[in-house]
Formats: C-alpha cells, sequence, structure tokens
C-alpha cells in the first residue's frame, strides 16, 4: 500500500521573499497611509485663521477707489436713513416713529452738553457767582431727565395708538438717549422738521 509523500516547505529565495512583502505592502484592500505626517494641532488652527477684515495690501489703485466710493455711499445710506445701510437697531418703520418723535421737538437734554461746556469755561472766572453755576448744571440735568421722562411716555402713548402695540425692548433708552443727543449729531440724522406732525412711514 503506498501512501503520497509528506509535503515539505518550501524554501523561497531572497528575490522571491522580496516580492512577497512588497505585494502585501501594496495590497490595495488594505487601508493606505496618508503618505505625509499628520500636522499639529497648532499647525492647523493656523491654516484654518482668517482675518476678520481683508487687508487692502496688494489691491489696485482701482479696486481702492471702489471700496473708498462703496463705504462713502453706505455711511451716507445711514445717515438719510435708509433701511439697507442702516443697523439692526435702528431698521424698521417703529424706529423710525420713535426717532420723529425726538427729533419734532426740542428737548432739554440736547442743549444740556452746550450747556455744561458754557458752565465749566465760566467757573474759571474769579468770581463767587462763576462758582454757584454749578448748581445751575445739576437743576438743568434734572430738568433733562424729567423731560425725557415726559417725552418717553407721550411718545409710548402715540406709539400704542399707531401700531396698535406696546413699543419693543429698549424703545425707552433708544427715545431718551436719542433726546440726549444734539441734533447734528444724531444717526441716523433727523427726517422731521421741529414741530412737523408725528406720522406712521
Amino acid at each position: 500500500m503506498r501512501f503520497g509523500k509528506k509535503s515539505e516547505p518550501v524554501e523561497l529565495t531572497a528575490s522571491q521573499s522580496t516580492t512577497v512583502e512588497e505585494a502585501a505592502v501594496t495590497d490595495r484592500s488594505r487601508p493606505q497611509g496618508k503618505g505625509r505626517p499628520t500636522p499639529r494641532r497648532r499647525e492647523a488652527e493656523a491654516a484654518n485663521r482668517r482675518p476678520l477684515v481683508q487687508s487692502t495690501k496688494g489691491r489696485s489703485p482701482e479696486d481702492k477707489a471702489k471700496i473708498r466710493a462703496e463705504r462713502a455711499k453706505a455711511r451716507d445710506g445711514m445717515m438719510r436713513g435708509e433701511q439697507k445701510y442702516l443697523m439692526e437697531r435702528d431698521r424698521g418703520p417703529e424706529r423710525r416713529f420713535l426717532r420723529d418723535a425726538v427729533d419734532r421737538r426740542w428737548n432739554v437734554g440736547e442743549i444740556l452738553l452746550p450747556a455744561m461746556v458754557v458752565i465749566l469755561a465760566l467757573s474759571f472766572l474769579p468770581y463767587d457767582w462763576a462758582r454757584q453755576l454749578f448748581v445751575g448744571a445739576y437743576a438743568l440735568i434734572l430738568f433733562g431727565i424729567l423731560d425725557g421722562w415726559l417725552l418717553w411716555k407721550r411718545t409710548k402713548a402715540r406709539f400704542i395708538e399707531t401700531f396698535g402695540t406696546e413699543p419693543g425692548r429698549g424703545s425707552a433708552w433708544y427715545v431718551v438717549l436719542r433726546s440726549f443727543q444734539m441734533r447734528a449729531s444724531r444717526v441716523p440724522r433727523p427726517a422731521v422738521a421741529r414741530g412737523e406732525e408725528l406720522r406712521r412711514h
């Protein structure tokens, strides 16, 4: 009875062993590396970092002039009260109504700053009455606060009558702070004359 010969391990030559190893390394079924070192966290954050304001360095004179013209147009539109150029807090017919309520009248607060400058200048005079002007300054401040409060109460009543709802949050400060600004420095610029009728736009 014949039995098959026992198989013996096959020995590979050096060249055959190298070929087998290369095939194992380049096997497409196995996941491959990126072929480059993984960037450090600091390097990745620096690569993703972008400036908030783009630099005009390297731009042509024509591009710079165009940017300046666009900025001037936006500022002019904001001063005139155009909706697309206004800040979020100034947009809408409700805010326009509140601004007009301030701009259509004389406010004690708007003369407060010029009056304080005059009082401060007069206080340097070597007279007793000049030093007592500060008492009048404090009285003017209190009078301005009272006038601003009364302005808000009347404006709120007119607002409810016009829009059928109460003014939004922060409207009181919006009105009072604008009443303490000089007319020429208000942004947006006043769109109504003093004494003009208050109406919805």
